[in-house]
């Protein structure tokens, strides 16, 4: 495909002018052939696997990024969800073991995070599934750069109640065990509802076990070169998404660009271009900005809804278009504390854990960093998260929490984690709760919409 001269032109301002940055490149790794009864040996055969793959991997990705002046924010490794892994030794303590060895190993080669500290027991959990989730909180308190994601629900199997409690309260402990860090151990870890298994983005990347033994699959950023397009649209509803169609395009062109570059050097396959837009703090980086240029006073009024899905439907037809790997997540993250406009409209009174729940029933991925007080019971996170399965089972999508009850700290009071992760306003609390509900446990059986063979 050719480009014109203002086609480049416009590619050059996107990453010149308007901070548009390859949010990450993921490295994903198969440790299926790493297991072993013994788990000093697994843990030797997985440090051999992951240093054979991902040998000058940041080396590879900087080159890449300094040949094509793309930015690129971070390098990361998903792996095989360690679960499968502990099967053959299913202990707690060989669980925080083979965490404590992806955490060296990701520290070695020098990624930012390693994601597949992960289950997925939407329709039930093996011995090796609950020793994972059991092991969550000391495993990820214990660690710096290991990321957890647990999928307890999918449109083919409805959602595993026991499974979201067992989740709530792995919440819950690890606020605790990193109450120094303001609960921030949270911040990595993904309750997931119809998980991707080639979704570049933290804390909820694992290697699929339907992939290959290595992949390269590239998460884009991009909102602030939607938000410059969208000033310079005063048209109708058609008209405004042809430009973030436009936009949405020229964007994943760069990212195809960068992920294939990769791929070639590291000699693996590569994967998919996660077409999200993922805001950061930054000024002019934020989803809520963008809506706002869109015609919403301020994010979270009436019309904000609509407005979110006609941005996310009109990145995913541009995305598309652009690149014939698109795939992850792809659509628009609204992660309150790493967006700073979507915390100030939190603050504010805009913006309310029940107007958020309904924003992510049209976009990626869900209810993302979002703060809770630090009293915040386990029923009630378990409540949360049950709605958002509930939304992802009936809807057929991806849906997912990152939720940080932040201890000591009260609704209406800020939290700041720092860099990537933000400034995150305490949220407001219903002071209802669904305990007797969520106790039942058991399994909330699949949607009707799910009988499609």
């Amino acid at each position: 495909m050719r480009f014109t001269s203002e086609e480049i032109l416009e590619t050059f301002k996107m990453l010149y002018v308007e901070s548009l940055d390859i949010r990450a490149v993921t490295l994903g790794v198969n440790l299926l052939d790493c297991t072993s009864h013994d788990v000093d040996e697994t843990c030797r055969r997985i440090e051999k696997k992951i240093s054979n793959v991902a040998d000058g991997f940041v080396g590879v990705v900087d080159s890449v990024s300094e040949e094509y002046g793309v930015p690129i924010t971070n390098k990361r490794i998903a792996v095989t969800p360690i679960s499968l892994l502990l099967s053959s030794v299913p202990s707690e303590k060989n669980a925080v073991k083979l965490a404590e060895c992806l955490d060296e190993i990701a520290t070695r080669v020098g990624v930012d995070f390693i994601g597949g500290f992960s289950a997925l027991v939407e329709k039930g959990m093996t011995n090796g599934d609950k020793v994972l989730i059991d092991s969550i909180p000391l495993a990820i308190s214990s660690t710096a750069r290991v990321c957890s994601s647990v999928n307890v629900a999918s449109t083919r199997a409805g959602t595993n109640i026991d499974a979201v409690n067992e989740m709530a309260d792995a919440i819950k402990q690890t606020a605790e065990m990193t109450k120094k860090e303001k609960g921030v151990g949270c911040a990595k870890i993904v309750v997931f509802c119809n998980a991707p298994s080639d979704n570049p983005f933290m804390a909820g990347a694992f290697h699929g076990i339907e992939e290959g033994e290595a992949t390269i699959n590239i998460g884009i950023s991009g909102p602030s070169a939607i938000r410059a397009a969208i000033e310079k649209c005063d048209g109708s509803m058609d008209e405004l998404s042809d430009v973030i169609k436009r936009t949405a395009f020229k964007i994943t062109r760069v990212g195809d660009l960068v992920g294939r570059e990769v791929a070639k050097k590291m000699k693996v396959k590569f994967g998919v271009v996660d077409i999200s837009l993922a805001p950061t703090t930054a000024p002019g980086d934020s989803i809520a900005e963008v809506i706002e240029r869109m015609g919403i006073e301020k994010c979270g009024a009436p019309g904000t809804t609509a407005a979110l899905a006609l941005l996310t439907d009109a990145i995913k037809k541009g995305g598309t278009m652009a690149c014939s790997r698109v795939g992850g997540l792809s659509g628009a993250f609204i992660p309150v504390s790493e967006d700073s406009v979507m915390d100030k409209r939190v603050a504010e009174g805009a913006i309310n854990l029940e107007k958020l729940e309904a924003m992510t029933s049209v976009c990626s991925v869900g209810l993302d960093m979002i703060c809770l007080p630090g009293d915040t019971d386990e029923s009630t996170i378990a409540g949360i998260i049950a709605d958002e399965m509930a939304i992802g089972v009936v809807n057929d999508k991806t849906t997912a929490c990152r939720l940080i009850p932040v201890p000591g700290k009260k609704a209406g009071q800020v939290v700041d984690f720092g860099g990537l992760l933000g400034k995150g306003t305490i949220m407001n609390m219903q002071k209802w709760n669904a305990s007797k509900f969520i106790k039942r446990g058991g399994q909330i059986s699949r949607s009707i919409r799910s009988m499609k063979n």
